[in-house]
C-alpha cells in the first residue's frame, strides 16, 4: 500500500492494521500482547511495584464542592474505588449521602460518570456515561428526591455536556448523527446539533435548537447563565482555541422560549471569547483578542460594536487561566511561570486582595454563583495531594474542607524550577523533582515527560505513581514546551503548524541539560508522554535515540500524514495542519514518528501503549508505529506494545487498571534503566 501526496510516494505497509475489526488485526493484538506480558511478568521487582502502587493509592480523595439550591455536592473516592462517588450534603455540618455510585454501573469499573449537571432547583440530575474509555456518551435522569432514575435515555453524544432551563423541565445538548454499523470507534465525527430534550419524552422528539449543515466540522457548546436568561453558545471548531459566540434570549424562567432567534454576537472565529457571566445584557468574558496572555472584557448586548466594549481587567504578565463571578467578585487564576496565582477583583476591574496559597502548585476554582458567599477550590503540587479548601468571603479566609492522609513523607523530597536554553535560545521552565538528599552524579534514572500543544498548559500535580517513582530513587522532570497554554497564546502559536518542531527542540534540550547537570546520563534517562505528548516521544526517540534510554509512547498521534481521516482527527489540523496542503505535507512528513523510523538504528527500549476502545487517538496509529520500530530496530533493547482491553484514551479508566498500568511502566523502566528499587 501506498500514498501519493503531492508527487511524493509514501509506502504504508501497515495499513492494514487501521482495521481494528478484523482478524488479521485481532491476530496481531493477541500476538504482541502476549509477547509483551510475558516480558513484564519476567520483571522480579513488578509485584512490589504493584503493591506499593496500591498500598499509596489508597487514600480518601475528595473533589471541590459545588453549591446548587443551598446543598453541596462533590465526589469522593475511598481509595481503590475505581470510580469516584458523588455526594450531596444538605448543609456543612450534615451527613453526606450518595447521590449516584458509578461503581455499580460495571462489575470490572471500565463505566464511568462523563457529566453531572443538578438542575437549578435542585430537584434533578442529568448524568452521562461513557464505556470501556470511549468517547461516546449515553445521558441518563435521576429524581434527586426519589434517587431513581427515570426512563429517558440520550445516545450518540460526545464533546458535550448539559444544561438545564431554569424551570427544570429539561435542558441543552449537543449531539452527533448516528454513526453507520460498524463505525461507531473509528468513523469520522461530524455535523453536530445542538438540541433540548424535554424530561420524560424520547430522544427523537428532542427539539432541534440549533445546526449548521453547511459548516460541518462546527461544534456547539451551550450553557444557561446563571439568572436563566440567557442560553450562551460557544460555538466551536475542531481543537482551534479561537470561537464565535452566540445566545439566545430565553425571555422568562417559568417558560423559557426555546424558539427565540439565534443572535450571532461574536462571528468572526477572530479570538477565544469564554463566558464568565452576565449582569443582566452585559456578558463578561475572557478573551485574547488583542491580549496573548488574555484579559476580561464586558460586552452589552444592547450596544455590542466593538467600538463599544469595556476592558474589565488588562493583560497582565501571568496568563489568565480561569475566570468566575463568585460572591459578587470576580475570582481569576493566573497562571505564573506554570504556577497558579489566585486574585479576587471588583466587577469594574479593581483588585480586591489575593488569596494566599500553601505553596508553588495548582488551584482548582469550583463552579459558583455571584450570591454565593462561599466559594471552594483544590491545591495541588508534585509534593502536595489535591486538598479542597473553603474561602470565606465574609472573613478573607480560607480553611481546609478535606484533607488527604497519604502514606509518603514529603519533607524527604523537593521541587524546584529551573529554566534552560532551546536550540534556538528560548529560556524553557522545567520543575524536576527528586529526594532531599539526591547526588548528582550523573547516574540517575530520571523520567521525562512532556505534552507541549493544543493550548494546554503542563502544571504542578500530585501523583501517587510519581510519588513510587521517587522512592524508588528516580528523578521526575517537567519541562513546560512551546505550544502548551503556560505563557500565552504566542507560545501556543510557537509550537504549532511548521513550528512544531520547536516542541521537540524544547523537549530534547530539557534531556540535554538534565545529562549536563549531572542528573542523569542518556542510559538511564526515560521519556514518556500520551496523546500529542505522545506523538512528542515518538518524535525525539526517532530524531534523538541516542539521547534516551527508554520511551513510553502512550495513546500517541503517530501517523502525521492520516490522523485527519479518523474519528475525531480532523479536528487537530488546526494545530497540526493537514498533509492534504501541499505546503503542509513537508513539515509533517519531515517529523511524524511513523515515517521517521530508519532500518538499522538501536532505539531506545520502548513500551507503547493503547486502548482498543481508544476513539480519540484510534489505536491504529500505535499498532503502525509499533510494527514499523520492531522491523527498524536493529538494537538488543525490546520494541514492545500493550494493549488494553475495555479502556479508551485515559479518561474515566479505573483505578485498577491505572496501577496496574503504571506497574508495568515503573517495571519496565525498572529492568531497562538497570534500577535498584528498593521496594519490599
Amino acid at each position: 500500500m501506498a500514498d501519493n501526496y503531492h508527487g511524493t510516494v509514501i509506502a504504508d505497509p501497515y495499513r492494514w492494521l487501521e482495521d481494528d475489526n478484523s482478524a488479521e488485526t485481532a491476530t496481531w493484538v493477541e500476538a504482541q500482547n502476549a509477547i509483551t506480558f510475558a516480558h513484564l511478568a519476567g520483571i522480579p521487582e513488578r509485584a512490589a511495584i504493584q503493591k506499593r502502587l496500591t498500598a499509596l493509592w489508597n487514600y480518601e480523595r475528595y473533589s471541590a464542592p459545588f453549591i446548587r439550591a443551598g446543598k453541596y455536592f462533590y465526589f469522593r473516592n475511598d481509595g481503590l474505588q475505581n470510580q469516584a462517588v458523588m455526594y450531596l450534603q444538605p448543609t456543612l455540618d450534615a451527613p453526606p449521602s450518595i447521590v449516584i455510585d458509578p461503581n455499580a454501573f460495571s462489575p470490572d469499573g471500565t463505566v464511568a460518570l462523563s457529566v453531572a449537571e443538578v438542575s437549578p432547583r435542585g430537584g434533578w440530575l442529568v448524568y452521562g456515561t461513557t464505556a470501556s474509555g470511549s468517547d461516546w456518551q449515553e445521558f441518563r435522569i435521576r429524581d434527586l428526591e426519589r434517587r431513581e432514575d427515570q426512563g429517558d435515555r440520550l445516545e450518540w453524544i460526545k464533546f458535550s455536556g448539559a444544561s438545564w432551563t431554569p424551570d427544570e423541565q429539561g435542558f441543552f445538548y449537543g449531539r452527533y448523527p448516528e454513526p453507520a454499523s460498524g463505525e461507531a470507534l473509528s468513523g469520522t465525527n461530524r455535523f453536530m446539533r445542538l438540541y433540548y430534550h424535554r424530561l420524560g419524552t424520547p430522544q427523537d422528539q428532542d427539539q432541534l435548537i440549533y445546526e449548521r449543515p453547511d459548516q460541518p466540522d462546527w461544534g456547539f457548546g451551550a450553557s444557561v447563565t446563571d439568572d436563566g436568561r440567557y442560553l450562551a453558545m460557544l460555538v466551536w471548531l475542531g481543537t482551534d482555541s479561537r470561537n464565535r459566540f452566540y445566545y439566545v434570549d430565553l425571555g422568562s424562567e417559568e417558560q423559557p422560549a426555546l424558539g427565540n432567534p439565534v443572535v450571532t454576537l461574536l462571528d468572526d472565529f477572530d479570538a477565544a471569547y469564554h463566558l464568565i457571566d452576565n449582569d443582566g445584557p452585559v456578558f463578561y468574558f475572557v478573551t485574547d483578542l488583542d491580549a496573548p496572555r488574555r484579559r476580561v472584557i464586558a460586552v452589552d448586548t444592547r450596544n455590542p460594536g466593538r467600538d463599544h466594549w469595556r476592558e474589565i481587567i488588562p493583560e497582565s504578565s501571568g496568563v489568565i487561566s480561569s475566570a468566575d463571578v463568585i460572591g459578587g467578585l470576580l475570582v481569576v487564576d493566573y497562571l505564573v511561570d506554570a504556577h497558579s496565582v489566585l486574585q479576587l477583583f471588583s466587577l469594574d476591574g479593581t483588585l480586591v486582595r489575593e488569596i494566599p496559597l500553601p505553596g508553588i502548585g495548582t488551584v482548582l476554582v469550583s463552579e459558583g454563583r455571584k450570591e454565593d458567599r462561599e466559594m471552594f477550590y483544590t491545591f495541588t503540587s508534585q509534593l502536595y495531594p489535591s486538598t479542597a479548601f473553603r474561602y470565606d468571603f465574609d472573613t478573607g479566609e480560607s480553611t481546609i474542607f478535606k484533607a488527604p492522609k497519604v502514606d509518603f513523607d514529603p519533607s524527604k523530597y523537593v521541587t524546584t524550577q529551573v529554566f534552560y536554553p532551546s536550540r534556538d535560545g528560548t529560556r524553557i521552565p522545567m520543575f524536576i523533582t527528586h529526594r532531599v538528599d539526591l547526588d548528582k552524579d550523573g547516574a540517575n534514572p530520571t523520567y521525562l515527560t512532556g505534552y507541549g500543544g493544543f493550548d494546554i498548559s503542563i502544571v504542578p500535580a500530585f501523583s501517587p505513581g510519581a510519588v513510587v517513582w521517587l522512592e524508588m530513587g528516580g528523578i521526575l522532570a517537567e519541562p513546560n514546551l512551546r505550544g502548551g497554554g503556560e505563557y500565552g497564546e504566542e507560545w501556543h502559536q510557537a509550537g504549532m503548524f511548521e513550528k512544531k518542531q520547536n516542541v521537540f527542540d524544547d523537549f530534547i534540550a530539557a534531556a540535554e541539560y538534565l545529562v549536563r547537570e549531572k542528573y542523569t546520563a542518556p542510559a538511564r534517562l526515560a521519556i514518556a508522554g500520551g496523546s500529542n505528548g505522545g506523538l512528542l516521544v515518538g518524535a525525539a526517540m526517532t530524531q534523538r535515540p541516542d539521547l534516551f534510554g527508554a520511551a513510553l509512547p502512550a495513546v500517541g498521534v503517530m501517523d502525521m500524514l492520516r490522523f485527519h481521516r479518523f474519528t475525531i482527527g480532523w479536528a487537530w489540523v488546526s494545530e497540526y495542519g493537514s498533509a492534504d496542503e501541499a505546503s503542509q505535507f513537508p513539515y509533517l512528513l519531515a517529523y511524524s514518528p511513523l515515517h521517521n523510523l530508519k532500518p538499522g538504528t538501536d532505539y531506545p527500549a520502548t513500551l507503547i501503549t493503547t486502548a482498543d476502545h481508544d476513539d480519540r487517538v484510534v489505536p491504529a496509529h500505535s499498532f503502525k508505529f509499533a510494527a514499523s520500530l520492531q522491523a527498524a530496530n536493529a538494537g538488543r533493547r525490546p520494541a514492545l506494545i500493550r494493549v488494553e482491553v475495555k479502556a479508551g484514551h485515559g479518561a474515566g479508566k479505573p483505578i485498577s487498571k491505572v496501577i496496574e498500568e503504571q506497574a508495568d511502566r515503573w517495571g519496565f523502566l525498572v529492568r531497562h534503566l538497570d534500577m535498584l528499587p528498593g521496594l519490599a
